[in-house]
């Protein structure tokens, strides 16, 4: 049973109503835009007051422990809040694949998703439509919505939008992109991608703890963290694992993806021309072990 099921329909409802508040001098995520999203202004992530969504349905591709016997059903959200160089998503974040739904037809996709047997909702690339997520929640919760929700974002999410969060997702699922400042305004236009990340992860922590994993090997609560790996060490991975094992917890679930390649606008960047090497994904593994972190997957 998710945790958004302990709230009241009244508490869900002023949760929305506070996060449709934040659209008019938008500071739904961590860009701080300012912009009047009621009255159609758009900024950085071009969202609109309509959520923009590219696809959704059962998703097998996903962790094991979110994809289960049949599958995580993911919501895949256009347009994004970062502008990641190598992005391998570019028709979505960056060219805008997609239609518009309203908050009616969104709380039906999440409602056809678990009638398809998914074992969660997973909203991916979510934090610009924060508003219209707890509003399509407000609509599927009285007609049997129940999954758990999992938050599948970028990392550049703001504290207050999190907040309104709490109670609601069961699952964090944070790509903490890099290490350091600097590489998060080269390669994805923000210049305080790490300061902002850290402390989103730490209220996410804060918020559901570590991982809970069921008997039968699916997720059901806490924070699992994904750092995607790249040429010649840019993520700043020893400063990612440092940060998880002494600010936020050992017992961290951290997957070290792999399957970085050369995508959109990557070759501009001659490190980041190729793909990461077997040693390259041996050196980050080793480096999380020296960390003190365990539960590593790759």
């Amino acid at each position: 049973m998710s945790c958004y099921l302990k709230l009241t329909l009244e508490e869900l409802e002023d949760k929305a109503g506070k996060a449709f508040s934040l659209l008019s001098s938008c500071t739904v995520c961590a860009r701080q835009c300012r912009v009047d999203r009621l009255q159609g202004e758009k900024g950085f992530c071009r969202g609109g007051l309509e959520a923009a969504v590219s696809s959704w349905g059962q998703h097998f591709g996903e962790e094991d422990v979110l994809v289960g016997r049949y599958g995580s059903g993911t919501i895949f959200f256009t347009y994004c809040n970062l502008a990641c160089c190598f992005c391998q998503n570019y028709e979505i974040s960056s060219q805008g694949a997609g239609r518009l739904l309203t908050v009616s037809a969104l709380a039906g996709a999440m409602l056809e998703l678990q009638e398809l047997g998914c074992h969660n909702i997973n909203l991916v690339s979510p934090s610009h439509f924060v508003p219209q997520i707890l509003k399509a929640l407000v609509l599927a919760v009285p007609k049997g919505l129940r999954i758990p929700l999992v938050y599948n974002t970028g990392g550049y999410d703001s504290i207050e939008a999190l907040q309104l969060l709490e109670g609601v997702v069961d699952i964090y699922m944070p790509d903490l992109k890099y290490g350091d400042d600097h590489a998060g305004e080269k390669y994805s236009s923000v210049p305080d991608y790490f300061t902002v990340a850290k402390e989103a992860v730490k209220e996410m922590h804060r918020q559901v703890g570590d991982l809970v994993v069921s008997k039968t090997g699916v997720a059901e609560r806490g924070l699992l963290v994904r750092h995607l790996l790249l040429p010649e060490g840019l993520a700043g991975t020893g400063e990612v694992v440092r940060f998880i094992a002494e600010e936020i917890s050992q017992d961290t679930f951290l997957n070290i993806m792999d399957q970085y390649y050369p995508a959109h606008k990557a070759m501009r960047h001659k490190k980041l021309s190729r793909r990461v090497t077997p040693d390259e994904v041996l050196d980050a593994v080793n480096i999380a072990r020296e960390a003190g972190l365990e539960r590593i997957y790759l």
